[in-house]
């Protein structure tokens, strides 16, 4: 009898940088019950892929896990499959980081497992068409994509029962389509409407495969999945079903099946991932007309085949925090593609090399440079753990050229955007100046603690917050993974507020002396636009100072409006270490050509991210010794302001001579995730105010110092 073949590959992952206890969690509730599942089906053939930060942290915390896992290898009951270790995003990585992630993943698996593996799971299910050329070249033979990748090349119906050749300058890879319908029935519908589904595919397909690749996850960690799949037995009665139907249905390692079965012929695949990923990529307007479309033609799968968003590096575009992120990687990705060139003489030079690359890998997990129900951009701790693997490779690549320490700077398009930024080093700081935007820092680390301080989030509006106000004026909703409005907390929709500005320090706002601390937390201040967030001139720069100026009405005029006098602000950075630490120094003047003076308010803020908002060894200090915690609203008096971090142990010490107040406020963005909407702190934002009168020949000064240190010796 000629039977259906049934390819599962599920795939399990943690990101770098995630906390212990959620690994623990999804470990009790999803991983290990699926696998001692598994264990009492030996008629039940898979894959299994785990990411390399999950393996790391399984072999330490639970061998015994391994101990289980490595029996059904030696049974033939589970094929590992392999991929990028860290889980990248292949396309997005340099061609030497795509090689060395793939291979130290088949290592780590022969090693462990005593098999090499033959196929790789794409992160996200992102594929490009340069991408045969990637695997082939790091030995990998086949890997899964979803049936949208082929149904966007014209393969559909019948011809997506079975695996494909694709192929980039002469090199190829064989791919395998899974299926949508099969990750929309497992597990959230019946056994029995699974079988049906199977038998179907059976009748229309004798001989044919039918594959699914999908999350582990979902089987005890997504929302109510784990009483469905093991308190009620669901997943028992599943792997029985498939045992008992073994008469016409094979269950197939996705590994074995290739192996057997010739390519059905070429699938020239263009750029997709998951349909999911190509919907939350696109920008928010983009994004809401095209679910829009999508929910028009609902009915029509003629049409829906055709229905496509954008594309994963979109995201990029969407979020510049993660295209910092991933110019940042590719920044020190050359730094050391520079000394891996160079001859190496010594065995402490390898070592240190070594040690390098392996932050470098870290840092290119993907989780953290994406948004979506799943992605973790709007994860602080995500952002920053990567951000801490960078500037520890930074440091060792620095160190192996002979000129750790001294102070450098370059001028370049950091981040490619098309405008020059300043990046500035020395021993115990970083720092990415943005003259484009305002003549702010993007980017500032702390060496001596490998901490990065700025590390926020802009405040967007995004297509789901809709849902969520429709949600709070409805008081319910529904609760799918991918359209729930399940909230973590109340009256979310009450916190939903906009940035006019990324998340910069050192941003100039001049606003009317009317405007209260109030206004500023609501993001109500409506300072001038030029000034605030306009291209300043960088007339000089050294490795120590830089001076930028730009000119300008400090009102914007308004239709036919006349403009009003001219207004001359220069910044002025100032670079220097201190003990345990380092100064930024930021001078301002501003130089008025009116005759009738004005009064405004001049406020310079920063912004610092310290993660943990609630937590005690997390604060606020007033020079009275007064402490707040660091998601607090509120005034506190100047010239001196301590914000102190004891756990990362790092101090930040603004001082402001003759301002009068520091008006404080946290950055919180209101994000949907798997758990469902949830507010998450993106640090807090640090207006250092002066009043100031403004007229001509009567130039206005002030100047902010930035001390950070180490909180304790």
């Amino acid at each position: 009898m000629t039977k259906l073949h049934l390819v599962l590959l599920l795939h399990a992952h943690q990101p770098v940088g995630n906390f212990d206890e959620v690994f623990e969690r999804i470990y009790q509730r999803a991983y290990l019950p699926f696998l001692e599942c598994l264990e009492r089906h030996p008629g039940v053939r898979l894959g299994l892929h785990y990411s390399g930060p999950l393996l790391e942290w399984i072999e330490k915390r639970h061998p015994e896990f391994f101990d289980l896992l490595r029996a059904l290898v030696e049974r033939d009951q589970v094929e590992m499959v392999g991929g990028g270790f860290y889980e990248p995003i292949l396309v997005s990585i340099p061609p030497e980081s795509q090689k060395e992630q793939v291979l130290r993943m088949s290592r780590y698996l022969e090693k462990r497992f005593g098999r090499m593996p033959s196929g790789a799971w794409l992160a996200e299910r992102v594929w490009e068409p340069q991408l045969p050329s990637v695997l082939h070249q790091a030995g990998v033979e086949y890997t899964l994509v979803d049936d949208t990748h082929f149904l966007a090349a014209g393969i559909e119906g019948d011809a997506l029962c079975g695996c494909y050749i694709a192929e980039d300058r002469g090199a190829t890879v064989k791919v395998i389509p899974g299926l949508k319908a099969l990750r929309y029935l497992i597990p959230f519908r019946s056994v029995e409407e699974n079988l049906n589904y199977l038998r179907n595919a059976a009748a229309e397909h004798p001989g044919g495969c039918v594959a699914m690749g999908d999350d582990c996850e979902k089987f005890g960690s997504w929302p109510g999945t784990h009483e469905h799949c093991y308190g009620n037995g669901w997943l028992e009665r599943y792997f029985s079903m498939l045992e008992i139907n073994s008469d016409w249905l094979s269950l197939a390692t996705p590994g074995d099946y290739v192996a057997a079965h010739a390519p059905l012929g070429r699938a020239d695949l263009p750029t997709a991932s998951y349909p999911e990923m190509m919907e939350w990529v696109l920008p928010t307007t983009a994004r809401q007309r095209f679910h829009g479309v999508q929910q028009e033609f609902a009915s029509r799968p003629d049409v829906q085949q055709f229905l496509r968003g954008g594309f994963w590096r979109g995201f990029f575009s969407k979020y510049a925090e993660a295209n910092l992120l991933h110019k940042k990687m590719l920044y020190v990705a050359v730094r050391l593609e520079r000394e891996t060139g160079r001859r190496l003489r010594t065995p402490q030079k390898k070592k240190k090399l070594e040690a390098a690359t392996t932050h470098l890998l870290r840092a290119q997990c993907n989780d953290a440079y994406w948004h979506g129900v799943f992605g973790g951009l709007y994860s602080p701790h995500l952002r920053t753990a990567l951000w801490q693997e960078l500037i520890r490779a930074e440091k060792i690549a620095e160190s192996m050229d002979g000129k750790s320490g001294a102070p450098r700077i370059e001028r370049l398009d950091f981040d490619a955007d098309g405008a020059e930024e300043i990046y500035l080093t020395s021993s115990s700081y970083a720092a990415l100046v943005k003259p484009s935007d305002g003549a702010t820092l993007a980017a500032l680390d702390f060496r001596t603690r490998d901490v990065t301080l700025i590390n926020s989030l802009q405040r967007r509006v995004e297509a789901y917050h809709a849902r969520l106000r429709e949600a709070g004026k409805a008081g319910g909703g529904v609760a799918t993974i991918h359209e729930q409005t399940r909230a973590k907390e109340e009256g979310l929709e009450r916190h939903l507020r906009y940035d006019r500005w990324p998340r910069h320090a050192f941003r100039l706002l001049l606003f009317s002396p009317w405007k209260t601390p109030g206004d500023h937390a609501a993001l109500a201040l409506e300072e001038s636009t030029l000034f605030a967030g306009g291209r300043y001139a960088a007339e000089r720069v050294s490795a120590r100072r830089v001076e930028m100026v730009t000119e300008g009405p400090l009102i914007a005029p308004v239709g036919g409006a006349p403009l009003d006098p001219a207004l001359r602000a220069t910044k002025i950075f100032s670079f220097s270490e201190v003990q345990g630490g380092f100064e930024i120094a930021c001078d301002l003047a501003l130089s008025y050509a009116g005759t009738q003076p004005i009064k405004l308010l001049v406020g310079l803020e920063v912004v610092l991210n310290l993660l943990a908002p609630n937590e005690p060894d997390r604060y606020f200090e007033s020079a009275t010794g007064e402490r707040q915690p660091l998601r607090w609203t509120g005034v506190m008096p100047a010239p001196k302001l301590r914000i102190v971090d004891e756990w990362q142990n790092v101090a930040a010490t603004l001082e402001t001579p003759r301002a009068t107040h520091f008006w404080i406020a946290p950055i919180e963005t209101v994000s949907e995730s798997e758990e469902g909407f949830e507010r998450v702190y993106q640090g807090s934002q640090i207006l250092a105010v002066w009043p100031a009168e403004l007229g001509a020949n009567t130039p206005w000064t002030g100047q902010l110092v930035l001390r950070v240190t180490s909180a304790y010796s």
